[in-house]
């Protein structure tokens, strides 16, 4: 007898983050090839909303202890955030 799989809502949540996430990456990468404005200006938006479904199912799982993630040393966020403003600085030299 065939037996259908059942996930756990865990499961389930994970797959949909992962998800989203493709989604937000797929859509960034239209949105950086389009050259027609109103085509850039709706998936700017798309983005956007993505981006807060995508927080809103992190922001659960987290809740729930699913999804755990280190605070950052704000030594660390400094030095990275130095790093890319430099590179910055010298991409436009």
């Amino acid at each position: 007898m065939h037996q259908t799989p059942t996930f756990s809502d865990q499961e389930i949540m994970n797959d949909v983050l992962s998800s989203e996430k493709q989604m937000i990456t797929a859509y960034g990468t239209y949105l950086a090839e389009s050259t027609c404005e109103n085509l850039r200006s709706e998936l700017a938006k798309i983005i956007n909303d993505k981006q807060q479904i995508q927080y809103q199912i992190f922001d659960a799982m987290q809740k729930k202890g699913w999804y755990n993630v280190k605070n950052a040393n704000m030594n660390d966020v400094q030095t990275a955030a130095q790093k890319y403003q430099n590179i910055q600085q010298s991409m436009l030299q």
